[in-house]
């Protein structure tokens, strides 16, 4: 319980107590510039399905270049994604669990990667948000996507983020 004299400093929602642990205001929401914690925000728990990663890796190469994007670094970070998980796409099944670890690892890392890049040169949007979150939840990391998906350009009150 927090005493008077160590209650939380707020600047907007988010606060920092005493013990340098993030506090946030009741009824505060995630926001692209607020994404809150990312082990306090709803999200879908789907087991490891690298068949369904390969085929939304094409979604995100196929939004970028509709959008005039295909000749960006995220583009080409994205394409990367999308041969990393081409054995997988036409499969119905994951590999053996020890190569599915380490394809789920490194799909992760240019998963991050790329929402780097679409945030270093302002390409997100809903639908791009939408694909990385889903991304994240075929890779068993739907924590981690429901919060990055935001930096991707998910509309965070998009009726189709967790509740």
């Amino acid at each position: 319980m927090l005493t008077p004299t160590k209650r939380p400093r707020f600047r907007g929602s988010i606060a920092v107590t005493p013990d340098h642990s993030p506090a946030f205001r009741i009824g505060s929401r995630p926001t692209a510039r607020n994404p809150a914690r990312v082990d306090s925000a709803p999200f879908f728990d789907v087991p490891l399905n690298l068949p369904h990663a390969g085929r939304i890796a094409r979604r995100l190469v196929t939004y970028l270049h509709r959008d005039g994007r295909g000749n960006t670094t995220a583009a080409a970070t994205a394409t990367e994604l999308v041969e990393l998980l081409a054995p997988y796409y036409d499969s119905d099944e994951n590999p053996h669990r020890r190569i599915a670890e380490e394809v789920r690892a490194e799909a992760a890392q240019l998963g991050r990667r790329f929402v780097d890049q679409v945030e270093l040169d302002a390409l997100g949007h809903d639908l791009l948000g939408q694909a990385v979150r889903n991304l994240f939840e075929c890779l068993e990391l739907g924590r981690e996507g429901a919060a990055i998906s935001l930096r991707a350009g998910e509309d965070p009150d998009s009726m189709q983020r967790p509740r």
